[in-house]
């Protein structure tokens, strides 16, 4: 306990720039694995033989399983991201027992949408899969994979889910090794299961599940443990609306970041397809990779500023919030300028990390110039919006979410291709059109809210 106690402690008063980069670090890590973590089953199955059959209509089969996948971690980011800003703030104001009680809500719920997801997905698998793009050759394989991961939901909702728990008070050590774990454990049960039990992509998927169960019983056990600052208790589990549907409203922004990325994808490859053929398609796949790998620092930064931000205005330290946030806004700042430069010189390097093939290479780094040409300034983006997140702002940040992917970017991928020659160049701008207005209208909305809210906790009312 005094462990946890010294946690407290540290977010109210601790230095905000070590405080900051010490907590970044572990959740960029994490989200680096993470990624790595996803990767290591598709390179294990394009190599099933022969490699040319086998191996690449089994890769085909457990890509079409993606966008399942990403839906999965959606929900789980609904109610970690939504509840873990909470239970923060409630733990600045000195109610310890308001976050065990979002944290128990948030438990029961995810254990629930598990079973919901697990019958969906199971039942539903060959008319779900062939809807996202499976073929009369890569079903089977889509299948094997996707019945055998949809056993596992309850251990991906519990897993993503409660770390976000453990993050939220400080242990991002602890919540890394969470991820390092089933990371670690799934790199070495894959060949065992895929070539030396000869259960293919069956053993992909079995490998994955097994890990995740892993790391599901370490998240479990430290949060029932001695360590943990906010403890699982059974009094806390029954879920109550007036704790859980405020942490639903907050978790939607997260939720529609993570669960329209499919929908994006498919808007962008279909006019691609009809205005560059498949090589503006293969590139804008080049593309989407190196956005992922590039945002993860920013996201790892917001994460790791999440906990002392809403630590801090649950605590009314406004002068504190305020000083989190500028470091945090310098930090986003500094690497997505730094991110754009380096795009801008030497767009062949980020290209080549993802293929080699020379018309690819040409075509895709012409095009990464355009995609990421407002990268610069999105760290005032990313920033804004996962502080709206961090001081309990459902709203703002629901709308940013909506505006930037739904409102602005998916017309302007059609719209924009009539009013240029080169329709394909016109679908690559959508990107950094969309955000400019997104940058734009989060900076003047948070410019005033942001005000609002601080000026709120130092009026002499009690903050609601």
């Amino acid at each position: 306990m005094k462990d946890s106690q010294q946690k407290a402690v540290d977010l109210g008063s601790g230095s905000i720039g070590k405080l900051l980069f010490s907590l970044a670090l572990p959740t960029i890590t994490s989200q680096i694995v993470n990624m790595l973590y996803n990767l290591v089953d598709r390179v294990y199955i394009g190599h099933m033989q022969p490699a040319e059959t086998v191996g690449k209509l089994a890769l085909t089969g457990v890509g079409v399983c993606l966008p399942i996948i990403m839906i999965i971690s959606a929900f789980a980011a609904l109610l970690a991201m939504g509840g873990a800003p909470r239970a923060s703030i409630q733990e600045g104001r000195g109610d310890t027992r308001e976050a065990e009680r979002i944290m128990g809500n948030s438990f029961t719920l995810l254990i629930l949408v598990s079973l919901v997801l697990t019958v969906i997905f199971y039942v539903g698998a060959e008319s779900i899969l062939l809807a996202f793009g499976a073929s009369e050759n890569t079903i089977g394989y889509a299948l094997d994979y996707m019945r055998i991961y949809a056993l596992g939901t309850l251990f991906v909702q519990v897993t993503l889910g409660m770390n976000a728990y453990i993050t939220a008070q400080g242990f991002t050590t602890v919540s890394m090794k969470t991820v390092l774990i089933g990371a670690i454990l799934n790199t070495i049960l894959d060949p065992i299961f895929i070539f030396g039990l000869d259960m293919g992509v069956r053993g992909a998927a079995l490998a994955t599940v097994l890990s995740q169960a892993v790391s599901a019983v370490w998240v479990f056990r430290f949060l029932v443990g001695p360590r943990t600052q906010w403890h699982l208790r059974w009094e806390n589990l029954r879920p109550e609306p007036r704790v859980f549907l405020p942490c639903l409203a907050l978790g939607l922004s997260p939720f529609i970041m993570q669960s329209t990325e499919s929908l994006i994808t498919v808007c962008f490859n279909s006019s691609l397809l009809k205005y560059g053929g498949d090589i503006a398609v293969g590139a804008m796949t080049v593309l989407s990779s190196i956005m992922q790998f590039a945002m993860m620092p920013l996201q790892g930064l917001t994460q790791g500023a999440q906990p002392i931000l809403s630590y801090n205005f649950g605590a009314r330290n406004t002068q504190r919030v305020r000083d989190v946030f500028k470091l945090l806004l310098k930090a986003c700042m500094v690497y997505s300028l730094t991110l754009w430069l380096l795009v801008q010189l030497f767009p062949q390097v980020f290209v080549l990390i993802f293929n080699d093939d020379s018309s690819l290479v040409s075509y895709a780094s012409w095009a990464l110039r355009i995609y990421l040409a407002a990268t610069g300034i999105f760290g005032i983006q990313v920033a804004c919006q996962q502080t709206f997140v961090a001081l309990g702002n459902a709203k703002t940040s629901l709308f940013l979410a909506v505006l930037r992917k739904i409102i602005l970017l998916i017309p302007l991928i059609y719209i924009l291709p009539h009013f240029f020659a080169d329709k394909a160049f016109a679908v690559f701008l959508a990107e950094p059109v969309a955000d400019v207005l997104a940058v734009c209208t989060t900076a003047v909305l948070f410019s005033i809210q942001f005000k609002r809210s601080l000026a709120a906790l130092e009026s002499p009312s009690p903050q609601a």
